[in-house]
């Protein structure tokens, strides 16, 4: 399935109440998530900039900014600022839900 760049580009929130078997379950932003104590999650914005969020102290969002870019049909690769790279495999992709499994880090 080709990246839908459009889908892609937005913020999505780590619902990990739902990750499988080596695939990570992200929903859209405006997404209903059960309470937790903090939530991470990535960004994916139209420009190829691509923000980690991670939990800080009291739970509050703590950003780690990269670029991403897409290299396959299904695939992206993201580089953090500080150099790592990883490329996931989208294995679903809709408005509200989007599924990765990492394909390679570095």
């Amino acid at each position: 399935m080709p990246v839908s760049e459009e889908q892609l580009a937005q913020r999505w929130g780590h619902s990990f109440e739902e990750d499988r078997e080596g695939v990570t379950v992200y929903r859209s932003e405006d997404f209903d998530f059960p309470r937790a104590r903090g939530r991470d999650g990535i960004e994916f914005r139209p420009d190829g900039t691509f923000i980690e969020w991670g939990i800080g102290r009291g739970d509050a969002s703590v950003a780690r900014p990269g670029t991403w870019r897409a290299t396959g049909d299904d695939l992206v690769e993201v580089t953090t600022a500080s150099g790592d790279r990883r490329v996931f495999e989208i294995v679903r992709i809709s408005p509200d839900r989007l599924e990765l499994r990492t394909v390679r880090a570095s």
